[in-house]
């Protein structure tokens, strides 16, 4: 499954749309997380933590929005974006989202 942020694939042409699919997860944050971001706040730096669970939140939206693609016969996922919101105190959602297409 080839994915782009473009409209299109470079050197690849769509023959076919198959609509726009979406892959999101909902992670709580961890207590010992919270604590270890809480001191990295006062004395600065990465909430390392934090990225990793973002990351881990990115990775498995994607492959949920591909997993929904492959379903639907598309070989490709154009004009993918993502974005956050948050749901409770301590949650919030990250959603991919784009177009499934098959291209040549």
């Amino acid at each position: 499954m080839e994915i782009s942020n473009t409209e299109s694939i470079p050197g690849r042409r769509i023959v076919e749309f198959h609509g726009i699919v979406t892959g999101n997860t909902v992670r709580a944050k961890h207590i010992g997380r919270d604590i270890m971001a809480g001191l990295k706040n006062i004395v600065g730096g990465e909430l390392v933590g934090y990225t990793e669970l973002l990351q881990d939140s990115r990775t498995e939206a994607t492959d949920r929005m591909i997993e929904q693609a492959a379903s639907m016969g598309a070989n490709a996922v154009v004009n993918v974006r993502f974005a956050t919101s948050s749901i409770s105190q301590g949650a919030a959602e990250l959603f991919a989202y784009g177009t499934a297409v098959r291209v040549e």
